[in-house]
């Protein structure tokens, strides 16, 4: 059984069809690059996987299970995380504070506890610390040393790695990169893509899925690919195979620069 099974999704807005019919699916462990250009859907798949858009039609399969009507947050507790083409990061708070923030769904301690119970409310918000330290020190060690700096100090890779940290530290099983490399330099890209290299090793039966425009990306960190175009799924396979189809390159070439 595949983690995920994304079977015929369409979104409409009005009269335009963002997805059309769209089918993906993916294992425990596997990453899928999702490419295409601007407006052919990417975003939109990931919205609605994540819940934030209503499916006009198809279903999506987490588990086995239908995610179709589930709200965002139920939609995290079962195991799915996500980051955002544009940072969502809270400037003002702390490195520690943005990523406890993506431990909230697994808290065991409420008001309750902080008002009568401050020792269990203490020793979860330390081990809550403890990972946090340990998921930034997978992307650049010397991040923890600055979790109680505000995240808006930190350079734009740094917050990039925040970002998918707070992601992770939800404990998903699949988690969904919105173009992680927006923003960055090609050095910086180069040294993100060694950072998921790690976290695929640290976490191995973590399943991903990443949006990306940057094909180095897409080829660097990608078992499979799929394309897009105009909300249809256009090809399938390695990277090499979706790279070289004559739809792809129109795609995002045009017609006459394919050919040429």
């Amino acid at each position: 059984m595949s983690l995920l099974e994304v079977k015929g999704l369409t979104v409409r807005f009005g009269g335009l069809v963002a997805l059309d019919g769209v089918d993906v699916a993916l294992g425990e462990g596997e990453t899928l690059g999702v490419i295409g250009p601007n407006g052919s859907g990417k975003t939109t798949l990931f919205n609605t996987l994540t819940g934030l858009y209503a499916a006009a039609a198809g279903e999506v399969l987490f588990l086995g299970q239908r995610l179709s009507g589930l709200e965002t947050h139920a939609i995290a507790r079962r195991g799915i995380a996500r980051t955002f083409q544009s940072s969502r990061l809270c400037l003002e708070l702390s490195v520690f504070d943005n990523i406890l923030i993506g431990m909230h769904a697994h808290r065991r301690t409420g008001l309750l506890d902080s008002l009568l119970r401050r020792d269990r409310l203490r020793s979860e918000m330390s081990q809550a610390i403890e990972r946090a330290a340990h998921l930034l020190s997978l992307f650049n060690p010397a991040l923890p040393r600055r979790g109680l700096e505000r995240v808006g100090q930190l350079p734009q890779i740094d917050r990039r790695r925040v970002e998918i940290c707070r992601a992770l530290a939800s404990q998903p099983r699949l988690v969904l990169l919105d173009e992680p490399s927006a923003g960055m330099s090609p050095e910086e890209t180069a040294q993100l893509m060694k950072d998921l290299q790690i976290v695929r090793e640290e976490m191995p039966g973590l399943s991903v899925m990443v949006i990306e425009h940057d094909m180095f990306v897409i080829e660097g960190v990608s078992q499979r690919v799929v394309a897009l175009s105009y909300g249809r799924k256009i090809a399938e396979g390695s990277f090499a195979a979706v790279s070289a189809r004559d739809e792809v390159r129109e795609a995002y070439l045009g017609g006459e620069a394919a050919r040429a």
